[in-house]
Formats: structure tokens, C-alpha cells, sequence
């Protein structure tokens, strides 16, 4: 007897994890930023970081209410590319969200930035302070051997025109992606990771792994001067912990040890709030990971799970917040619906 009921439960267990399986992330396929004016943002990314515009879509109606959490919205999306990876500037246009506070710091929780890579750190450099960005970094920063994971990359941190968090990063060989070392005459090449402000690696650890599948690839502990000016953050110690799906950027956590964690994700935040970043990540299954994730007790921004039918893709898809309140939007792509019942 105890055999078979010893059987039946590993049947049972392995249904529910192959089932848990298919509702996990596949890739990360754009980083969605929320934008003041789209011209003056489309002017920066195209014509200072070598972006190229993929699409410029206004999109109106019921569902990305639902979706994004905002009623009465019309918003503008641009779709840009970088080598192989995608961002999504999004400005509303009929709302107006609140714009970053001015005292916003590197080890807010509601920081997050992407990671730019460059194949010539000084040339990069001297062609965004030629458009005289607003430096974090007091400038371009070398991680030194006391950070054995990190060293010898070459980063930059500063502000676009919203005041988002921007890094450029230089990889020497050894280090990244093997891409990354095939410039083909290019300076900026693509984005690396985003990152994001937390306050704990193990929360964020089961929300990203455990739940959306999304692989730990490693931990690094950066301090030192040259940290500490990179963030332009005195005394920062960071835990930093990179996450990977099967395709797209990675996500890199950043927990403060010290000075700590700063100011909490505002809780009264909306889609339209200039601080507000959405991440797509792709799977197979959004209905379970939808249903999982509300038996967990997440917060979500979407009203519902959302059907979307644009430009002959279908998809299913939902906003939710991650433990520190960073957006993720889940989405799964559907097959066509067969002729008439479109």
C-alpha cells in the first residue's frame, strides 16, 4: 500500500512541476520605460545611444486599461532595437504621471536601469558628455582584483533626459557575453542586463527563480572606492546577483548592505509615473503563472488577465509587481485563431 500511494505522489508531483515548468519565463523580450515626451526621448536614444526605431504605435481601448492599470489612457509605444535587444518607450498621452524625485538614489528600490554595452569605454564616454548628460558616476569607473567577479569591467552610470538611470559598460576579454567582443565597428552594441534595486536577495530569489524560472548565474560583492563612485553612493557594499532566461538581457539584483536599502517603491505608484519600468518576459503558460502568483499573494497592476489581438499576434498577458514593486510584464504569445472566430 505504501508503495503505491509512494507512486501516485510522484506522479502527482511530477504533473504539478512539469505543469509549473510550462508557465515559466522563456525570455526576456523588451524593457518598457515610461516616457515625459516621446520626440525628446526618440531624439536621445536614436541620436546619442544609436538605438533604431522598430515601430511607433498609439494604442487606446479597454484592455490596455486593464492591462497597465490606468483608466482613460491613449499612449504612444516606440518599439527600438540595439544590436539584439529591444526597449519600449511608452508616453501617455492623456494622462500625466509624476516625474522622478529630484533626491532619487542608487540604492532606491525603485531604481532600476539598463545596462548599455560599448566596445570602446572612452569613445562612448566623450559622445554622451558631448550631449551634456547628467552625470551619476563622477565618470567612467575600472572594478579593481578585489572584485574578482567584476574585474577589469569599465562602467558609467547616468540620467537621459526623464532622468532615468542609464549605464554604459565596457566588457574586457573573459568577461560577459562572447558577443560582446564582436564590435564589427560599433560602439554601442546592446544591452547587457537591467537592473534593479532590491532590499532581499532571498525574496527577490524566490519570486524570479523559484516562481518565473528565471536562472541564478551568479553573485559578486562590490565595494571600494571605485564602486562607491560608480553609484555615487558613500560606502556602498553591494550585493549584486545576476539572473538569466533562455534568451534576451539578464536581470541583475542590487541589495545595499550598506548604506542599505533607501527610499521604498512608492505604493501609490501607476503605469504613467515617469519612475515606472515594465520588464516582458515571455512564457508558456500565462493563465497558471497568473493564478500561482495570485495564490502567492503578489501584487498586480493589470485588472485581469488580458487578450490582446495586435498586428496579427495574439497574446495573453498581465502586469504584476515583483516583492520590492518593480513591474513585470508576463506574457504568452497564442496561435492564430482559426478562421471565423476572429
Amino acid at each position: 500500500m505504501r508503495k503505491i500511494i509512494f507512486y501516485a505522489w510522484a506522479i502527482i508531483k511530477g504533473l504539478l512541476l512539469s505543469s509549473l515548468a510550462l508557465s515559466q519565463v522563456t525570455k526576456v523580450e523588451a524593457i518598457g520605460i515610461t516616457v515625459k515626451d516621446m520626440n525628446t526621448s526618440l531624439k536621445f536614444y536614436t541620436g546619442v545611444l544609436g538605438f533604431k526605431k522598430v515601430s511607433d504605435t498609439e494604442y487606446k481601448g479597454t484592455e490596455f486599461e486593464n492591462l497597465q492599470g490606468v483608466f482613460g489612457l491613449n499612449i504612444r509605444v516606440a518599439r527600438l532595437q540595439l544590436g539584439d535587444e529591444f526597449i519600449e518607450l511608452t508616453d501617455y498621452l492623456t494622462t500625466g504621471g509624476r516625474s522622478i524625485p529630484e533626491d532619487a538614489r542608487s540604492n532606491d528600490l525603485f531604481f532600476q536601469h539598463i545596462a548599455i554595452v560599448v566596445s570602446d569605454m572612452e569613445k562612448a564616454y566623450q559622445l554622451v558628455k558631448k550631449f551634456n548628460v547628467e552625470h551619476v558616476s563622477t565618470a567612467p569607473q575600472t572594478l579593481p582584483k578585489s572584485i574578482p567577479a567584476a574585474e577589469g569591467i569599465r562602467a558609467f552610470y547616468f540620467h537621459d533626459p526623464d532622468d532615468h538611470n542609464l549605464e554604459l559598460i565596457y566588457f574586457p576579454k573573459g568577461k560577459g557575453q562572447d558577443k560582446w567582443q564582436q564590435s564589427n565597428g560599433r560602439i554601442f552594441l546592446g544591452i547587457d542586463h537591467t537592473a534593479i534595486g532590491i532590499s532581499s536577495t532571498e525574496n527577490s530569489h524566490k519570486f524570479y527563480q523559484d516562481l518565473l524560472g528565471v536562472e541564478r548565474k551568479g553573485d559578486s560583492w562590490n565595494k571600494g572606492s571605485e564602486q562607491e563612485h560608480l553609484n555615487n553612493v558613500e560606502g556602498a557594499f553591494l550585493h549584486i546577483t545576476g539572473y538569466r532566461a533562455g534568451a534576451g538581457p539578464g536581470i541583475e539584483f542590487l541589495q545595499y548592505i550598506n548604506p542599505g536599502p533607501g527610499k521604498a517603491y512608492p505604493k501609490d505608484s501607476r503605469a504613467d509615473d515617469i519612475w515606472h519600468w515594465q520588464t516582458t518576459l515571455v512564457v508558456d503558460n500565462a493563465t497558471m503563472l497568473y493564478n500561482k502568483l495570485m495564490a502567492e499573494g503578489y501584487n498586480f497592476i493589470s485588472k485581469e488577465l488580458v487578450y490582446q489581438h495586435i498586428n496579427n499576434s495574439h497574446s495573453r498577458s498581465f502586469i504584476v509587481r515583483d516583492p520590492d514593486g518593480h513591474a513585470m510584464l508576463i506574457k504568452e504569445y497564442l496561435p492564430p485563431a482559426p478562421k471565423g472566430e476572429q
